[in-house]
C-alpha cells in the first residue's frame, strides 16, 4: 500500500488519466479520491459515476446529458455527470462493465473533450475533467475476447495503480480493526486467538468485508473482550479456504453451466431466480452464456437446446439476456472457435436421455402403491 500511495502521489499532481485496478472491497475509491486531493483540481468537483449500477439505456444520459424531449421522461434539460465535472475530476467505477457502445462514446470525448447530449443535434460544450477509471476485471482478458476496445483501454491506462487485496497485506488488518472501532465508537479488546484467525482468514471480500465483521461484532458481540468463539463461523476457518473473486466467480460460472447442460438445473426455475435474487450477477450470467456460445460455435438457438430449453423460449432468453446487459456477441465464437459438430447433438441426445429417465422415474412414483 505505500508503494501504491507512493504511486499516487507521483500521478496526483498532474492531469494524466488513470487507471485503478483490484478485487471488489480493497477500496480503489479511496484510491481515486487521494488521487484528486493531491491534484491541483482538488478544490473543484469530484463526481462518481458508478457504471455497472445504471443500466445501458440511462447511462449515456448519466454522462453526457440529454436535451427535453429527447425521450420518454425527457422534461427538461439534464447536465450530465462529465459536465459537472469540468475543472475536476470524473471517477467512471466499474468501467470494465460498459457496453460496446458506451466505450465508444467515451472514447469520442477522451480524444476531443466534446459533450453531445442526447437528442442534441451538435455537442454542446468542451470538458476540461480529469478522467480516472476503475474495475475489478482483467481489462486484458476482456481486449482478447473483443469485450473491451484495446484503443480504449490505451487511452486510460496512462498511469496503472493497482490495489493489492486485504490477503496479501495482513499488517493493515489490525489497524483497519480499530479504525472501523473509532468509527462505530465501541471498545473492543481482542484476544490474540481472535486477531490471529481475522489474520489467518482469506478475505475474498476484502476491506469492505472486514468492516462488515467488525461491525457486526460492535452491534452484536456480548462483552467488550471478543475471543475467537466471537466471531463470525466463516472467518474462523483455518488456512483461508475461500477463493478469490475472480477465480470463485469463474468457478462456480463452471459449476453452474455444467450442471445446467447435464439437466439438473433449469435455467427459468432456478438461473433466472438466482439472478433476480441477486445470488449471482450479471458477469456470472455472461460467462454462462460465453460457455455456451463456445460449445455451439456462436449459434444461440443451439445454446438453447444445450441449455435445456425449448426452442419457443429463444426469443423469450433473448429479450431476458438484451435487458439485463447481458448479451454477448456471437461472432466472436464462430468459425475456428465452434466444437466438433458432433458436439451439440450429443449433449441435446444425453439431455433428451435425462429427461426421458425424470419422467419414467415420475411415472413410476406416481404407479407406486402408498405404504
Amino acid at each position: 500500500m505505500r508503494n501504491v500511495l507512493v504511486l499516487a502521489d507521483r500521478v496526483g499532481p498532474g492531469d494524466a488519466k488513470v487507471l485503478i485496478t483490484g478485487e471488489s472491497g480493497v477500496g480503489k475509491d479511496l484510491i481515486a479520491r487521494y488521487v484528486h486531493s493531491r491534484s491541483p483540481r482538488a478544490s473543484r468537483d469530484f463526481v462518481p459515476v458508478n457504471c455497472a449500477a445504471v443500466p445501458e439505456s440511462l447511462l449515456e444520459s448519466e454522462l453526457f446529458g440529454h436535451v427535453r424531449g429527447s425521450f420518454t421522461g425527457a422534461y427538461r434539460d439534464r447536465v450530465g455527470k462529465l459536465e459537472l465535472a469540468h475543472g475536476g475530476t470524473i471517477f467512471l467505477d466499474e468501467v470494465g462493465e460498459m457496453s460496446p457502445r458506451m466505450q465508444v462514446l467515451l472514447l469520442r470525448f477522451l480524444e476531443s473533450g466534446e459533450i453531445q447530449p442526447v437528442g442534441a443535434e451538435r455537442p454542446r460544450a468542451r470538458v476540461d475533467a480529469r478522467v480516472i477509471c476503475a474495475t475489478n476485471r482483467n481489462l486484458f482478458e476482456l481486449v482478447a475476447t473483443s469485450a473491451f476496445r484495446e484503443d480504449l483501454l490505451y487511452r486510460i491506462e496512462v498511469a496503472h495503480l493497482h490495489v493489492p487485496p486485504l490477503r496479501h497485506r495482513r499488517e493493515d488488518i489490525r489497524p483497519l480493526i480499530q479504525h472501523t472501532l473509532d468509527r462505530v465508537g465501541r471498545r473492543l479488546t481482542f484476544s490474540d486467538e481472535a486477531v490471529r484467525a481475522l489474520e489467518t482468514y482469506r478475505w475474498p471480500g476484502n476491506v469492505r468485508e472486514l468492516q462488515n465483521v467488525i461491525e457486526q461484532l460492535a452491534w452484536m458481540a456480548p462483552s467488550d473482550a471478543v475471543d475467537v468463539s466471537d466471531l463470525p463461523a466463516v472467518t474462523r476457518t483455518v488456512g483461508g479456504a475461500a477463493l478469490q473473486v475472480r477465480e470463485r466467480r469463474r468457478q462456480l460460472a463452471d459449476e453452474l453451466y455444467t450442471e445446467l447442460v447435464s439437466g439438473n438445473l433449469s435455467f427459468w426455475n432456478e438461473i433466472y431466480n438466482l439472478f433476480l435474487n441477486r445470488d449471482i450477477t450479471r458477469h456470472d450470467v455472461r460467462e454462462l452464456v460465453r460457455k455456451g456460445l463456445t460449445a455451439t460455435g456462436g449459434n444461440y438457438k443451439a445454446l438453447i437446446k444445450l441449455f435445456g430449453m425449448p426452442e419457443t423460449d429463444y426469443k423469450r432468453f433473448l429479450n431476458f439476456i438484451a435487458a439485463h446487459d447481458c448479451r454477448v456477441s456471437a461472432r466472436n465464437y464462430r468459425g475456428g472457435q465452434s466444437p466438433e459438430p458432433s458436439r451439440v447433438p450429443d449433449i441435446a441426445a444425453a439431455l433428451a436421455s435425462h429427461q426421458e429417465q425424470r419422467r419414467r422415474d415420475s411415472d413410476a412414483d406416481t404407479l407406486r402403491p402408498p405404504n
